[in-house]
């Protein structure tokens, strides 16, 4: 399929997640069979000034697939400006971020809150596909609350003006991320609108992954918080959609040790390790739950300082994981 110009291969796409999808683990999760990753959100207010941080947010270059530069804002004019300078970094396109429930994105009227408006929301994508000439796509909620469900329309609205593709989060704002994701409302922008509709919500494995496209009729799954720690989520589901009966193991301790190495040494090498280490601790927690001594390590990886506290964490978990054979 295509999105827009760009060829797609495969079924399931890493999601935004701000503090997260970093350029060391949008790499891991390309390598391991993401149709395409997204950026973490860049403010496009931010764009306008230059800031270093949000520079850093947009670096592509050590990409090894199609990645999305997700941008938010609430002015149509500011989002154009911000969306003709990332289109010079040549990305695979742009994604608007009209699903984000945090006050600090809704309070200036951006992420989710631009549902409450389906007609600044088709001038939004108008403005940044006019400016950068790329594929552009959406991520929304399916409202603001459980009374204003209206994603067909926003998603409508974001068609007409030229969008490429949407995805639908199946919660409203007010759900955050708790409760149920309602596949239902994937389904209904799925029959309403003609372009590929992404799948968002409640997917953590292959058999989420195979229902969720199976029961919405949508062209895509997105996964977000069952890649964490998980980047082999994306080649089980692959696999699944591939042959239904085939079940991959999960990844040995030594593949998740190796991965989680080489993740928290990627963000070092792009970022530096005394930024990196703090952001890489929560990361090394995922990649340690379920595993023989979990609670200690898990513990010891809120402290890593620096490349060699991991090493000496990952030494310590294999002497563990041998004195107990």
């Amino acid at each position: 399929m295509k999105i827009g110009s760009i060829e797609i291969k495969g079924r399931a796409v890493l999601a935004p997640m701000a503090g997260v999808t970093d350029a060391a683990f949008r790499q891991v999760c390309e390598g391991l069979g993401a149709a395409y990753t997204v950026s973490e959100m860049i403010s496009a207010k931010a764009m306008e000034y230059n800031d270093k941080k949000t520079a850093s947010l947009a670096d592509i270059t050590q990409d090894q697939g199609p990645v999305f530069l997700q941008i938010f804002g609430a002015e149509p004019l500011c989002m154009a400006h911000a969306a003709g300078k990332l289109a010079r970094l040549n990305p695979a396109g742009l994604d608007i971020n009209m699903g984000c429930p945090m006050p600090k994105i809704t309070g200036p009227g951006a992420g989710s809150a631009l549902m409450r408006n389906p007609e600044l929301c088709g001038q939004i994508v108008r403005a940044v596909k006019e400016a950068a000439g790329l594929p552009v796509t959406v991520k929304m909620r399916a409202g603001w609350d459980k009374g204003s469900v209206n994603a067909v329309e926003v998603a409508q609205a974001c068609e007409a003006a030229g969008a490429d593709a949407v995805c639908v989060h199946g919660r409203t704002r007010d759900q955050l991320y708790q409760g149920r994701a309602d596949w239902d409302v994937i389904r209904a922008v799925k029959a309403g609108v003609s372009v590929p509709v992404i799948g968002n919500g409640d997917v953590t494995d292959p058999l989420s992954a195979g229902a969720l496209l199976t029961e919405t009729g949508c062209d895509l799954v997105m996964v977000g918080r069952g890649a964490l720690g998980n980047p082999w989520v994306f080649r089980d589901i692959n696999a699944h959609l591939r042959d239904e009966s085939l079940i991959m193991p999960p990844p040995t301790l030594t593949q998740r040790l190796l991965t989680l190495r080489r993740h928290i040494g990627l963000m070092c090498q792009y970022k530096g390790e005394g930024r990196a280490m703090p952001e890489a601790r929560k990361h090394a927690a995922w990649y340690l739950k379920g595993i023989r001594g979990a609670a200690e390590f898990r513990r010891r990886a809120g402290q890593l300082s620096t490349l060699a506290d991991l090493d000496r964490l990952v030494e310590d978990i294999y002497r563990t994981d041998r004195e107990e054979e």
